[in-house]
């Protein structure tokens, strides 16, 4: 007999049907036996009475793949209000051991129980809440590409070893290369610039790797980042209006076809505003200094305090869970960035819940001030790992611009989570590098 999913079985009502699928839980009760099997579409109740089949599970554990033949009988106590009855069983892969922890009960991911929670990583993702954080994430991701497909972009695919870092700076990740020292990407930057070139729209959803300190709740040492890149672009706001409009449209279609597993997770409800929101650097020191007697007037970035503060600020009084911080004092900049005549960037960070998600700056795109900028950051130009990115340049590059945008941040605070690592099936951090 055909294999029947359990999604299926309501459609199958007094017809005898075949699931395969994996031991979720037992409630044995003398006579009446009641078994959940799980498989990829859901759990369904079955009731086993006969003592030889119930015999055939002595000594399996939760996990056991089995497969179960019975007849449909609707029961509105039963998962999708039908069960299995008349079972007869067949363990296909035995489990005897007894699981370490129990997945048909809920997974705590309290602060202090989250070394548990990632050792026994490959147990845990096998509960049903903890299954709905990748299943929002996945729909998060293919919306992004769905957008990104409708607005004409041209999806691409970069190395991720490269000769020198792309950002600078020590939080690299080094190692012998035939002999060479090569680097783990931090982002996909001069790749997507140089495909501005060919494509004029890009994007590249992929892993970056940052050597830094991520032992918080916002760090990760392998993340998954979109980048986006788009070229003759009228203005600054331009790119800013697509990454919004963009992060806007995904969250409203993942919180439309979601909606159940969200409110399961005690997700807040989603605001969004027309217009996203928008302060500059200044205004926000000036703001968040009036508001908490804490001077950060002289800060060139905003602390994680004002980050949160201002984001609360956005969504009592604005009606918006994002916000943009925008023009960035000179001395933030990099060496790619557009400077503005006023002494500040044209460089923007999409704030979410209290998180910077993206950052969404303008480049420069003139070769010779792109040479100019290099020299003047003590960036040698005449580097190997420069010379093809600044071939671009010289050839002919459009205004440009884009962002560099955290998945696993997206889906950290769209659902609520407390921590970046619990929205990664299997982070990395200083402490971490199994499973």
């Amino acid at each position: 007999m055909a294999r029947t999913l359990i999604r299926d079985i309501p459609q199958h009502i007094g017809k005898q049907v075949t699931i395969e699928g994996w031991l979720h839980k037992k409630r044995l009760l003398g006579g009446l036996n009641f078994l959940t099997v799980r498989d990829r579409s859901g759990v369904a109740q079955n009731l086993i009475q006969d003592k030889d089949e119930i015999e055939k599970l002595r000594g399996m554990q939760i996990g056991t793949v089995v497969r179960f033949t019975g007849t449909i009988v609707a029961d509105e106590r039963a998962p999708g209000g039908a069960e299995l009855h008349e079972v007869t069983v067949e363990i296909l892969s035995p489990v005897s051991d007894e699981p370490p922890i129990e997945v048909d009960k809920p997974i705590p991911h309290k602060s202090e129980n989250l070394d548990t929670l990632f050792e026994y990583r490959v147990l845990n993702l096998r509960n049903l809440q903890e299954q709905k954080i990748f299943k929002i994430r996945a729909s998060l991701v293919r919306e992004i590409r769905n957008y990104l497909h409708q607005n004409e972009f041209v999806e691409i695919d970069t190395p991720k070893l490269l000769a020198g870092a792309t950002e600078g700076g020590a939080e690299v990740f080094k190692l012998d290369y035939f002999g060479q020292t090569a680097t783990l990407a931090q982002s996909p930057q001069f790749y997507k610039q140089i495909m501005v070139g060919v494509f004029e729209r890009v994007y590249e959803i992929g892993h970056s790797y940052r050597a830094e300190p991520s032992a918080t709740t916002r760090h990760l040492t392998e993340l998954t980042m979109l980048d986006i890149e788009m070229g003759f672009v009228e203005s600054h706001q331009e790119v800013m209006d697509t990454v919004a409009n963009m992060t806007k449209q995904v969250l409203q279609n993942v919180y439309e076809s979601h909606a159940d597993d969200l409110k399961s997770l005690n997700a807040p409800e989603l605001k969004l505003s027309g217009d996203v929101p928008k302060f500059t650097i200044a205004e926000i020191h000036e703001m968040y200094t009036k508001a908490t007697g804490t001077d950060t007037r002289n800060e060139k970035d905003l602390i994680p305090d004002e980050e949160r503060w201002i984001a609360d600020y956005a969504r009592k009084q604005l009606g918006s869970d994002l916000v943009y911080a925008t023009d960035f004092p000179k001395e933030a900049g990099k060496f790619y960035h557009k400077f503005k005549d006023d002494g500040t960037v044209a460089w923007a960070d999409l704030l979410f819940r209290g998180l910077e998600i993206a950052t969404v700056p303008l480049r420069e795109n003139n070769y010779d001030k792109m040479i100019e900028q290099m020299t003047a950051a003590g960036v040698d130009v005449t580097a190997d790992g420069f010379k093809y990115y600044l071939q671009a340049f010289k050839f002919g590059l459009p205004q440009h611009g884009g962002c560099g945008f955290g998945i696993d941040r997206l889906v950290q605070k769209t659902i609520g989570l407390s921590n970046v690592k619990e929205a990664t099936l299997f982070p990395r951090d200083i402490n971490r590098l199994a499973p």
